[in-house]
């Protein structure tokens, strides 16, 4: 039953063009599908990731232009981490500041060195010091050095009211297991070398709940190695007394959602079939791809949406 840890993670943009130039400029990650919300086609749904996009290393956004600003609180996804090299901490403290953003004071966390820092509009990152790195397929267009590059999830740290429910949920379902504690940290892990293993409970009592908006963390989704593997945990989290949907096909991937007792939306996506269903990998992201229902509308959605530029612009590396 157990995940290889986190598929993607799914936030919300109201800027796309900013969106797109942090992602891809700042921290180097390739845009590698350029799409609509399946469920909402006058939005973008852009993804991120390494060359090709493998699940651990693909964070994704809805782009909801009139989204007020985010706020985090109970319920929620509170931080995305990156895995850096141990050696590259310094590079990107530099790289950060250069390109106008300001890193808070390096942390110590668990023995790893953590750069805690926002994106453009407020979601908190935070790049994670390893020394035994996932291993990640290097996008050679990237503005990142080689040596310095991410190398897909870390993990996420959720803020909830009470972590019982969702420990439950994560060692009893997905197969992790809690490896420390730090005051009111609690950290959950599973075994192997992929990218995104870790996730982290932070118990944040009476903290009320936050505004979901530009910024927000809408889901987080774990990895099912084939539709079997989705199907066992769909039947484990409804044993649970969870309502878990039906499978839905996202082209890319087909989902199973679930919110957590805590609060904190959870999908289940399959590894396959991946980005490269319906684009070549040297193609990826570089144009607006729709689902087949959706290509007769093809005109009019793409006169809905805002215009973005994807290339990149010549780079300056720190």
């Amino acid at each position: 039953m157990k995940t290889a840890g986190l598929h993607h993670i799914t936030a919300v943009t109201k800027d796309p063009q900013t969106n797109i130039d942090f992602y891809q400029q700042v921290l180097g990650q390739r845009l590698v599908k350029t799409t609509v919300n399946f469920d909402d086609p006058g939005a973008y749904h852009l993804y991120y990731g390494d060359y090709t996009g493998v699940p651990g290393t693909a964070m994704t956004f809805f782009g909801w232009l009139n989204s007020v600003p985010g706020q985090v609180g109970s319920g929620e996804t509170h931080a995305v981490a990156y895995s850096i090299p141990q050696h590259s901490v310094s590079y990107w403290n530099a790289r950060l500041k250069q390109l106008g953003f300001s890193p808070a004071r390096v942390e110590s966390r668990f023995g790893h060195d953590v750069i805690p820092f926002d994106d453009p509009e407020g979601m908190r990152m935070e790049l994670v010091a390893e020394e035994n790195l996932p291993a990640v397929e290097a996008w050679l267009g990237s503005p990142v050095p080689e040596e310095h590059e991410l190398h897909g999830f870390y993990g996420v740290s959720l803020w909830l009211d009470e972590i019982e429910s969702t420990t439950r949920i994560l060692s009893e379902i997905l197969g992790y297991q809690q490896i420390g504690q730090e005051g009111n940290r609690y950290r959950f892990q599973v075994p192997g070398d992929a990218p995104g293993k870790v996730v982290d409970l932070v118990h944040k009592p009476n903290t009320g709940r936050g505004i979901f908006g530009a910024s927000s963390i809408h889901h987080i989704a774990f990895r099912a190695f084939s539709d079997e593997h989705q199907q066992a945990i769909q039947q484990q989290v409804r044993r649970m007394g969870i309502h878990a949907t039906q499978v839905i096909d996202r082209q890319y991937f087909r989902s199973v959602y679930f919110r957590t007792p805590g609060g904190v939306l959870f999908e289940i996506a399959t590894d396959q079939p991946g980005f490269t269903v319906n684009e070549s990998a040297l193609d990826l992201g570089s144009k607006l791809v729709l689902p087949p229902w959706y290509e007769a509308r093809r005109d009019e959605i793409e006169a809905n949406l805002p215009p973005i530029q994807r290339s990149l612009p010549q780079e300056v590396n720190a």
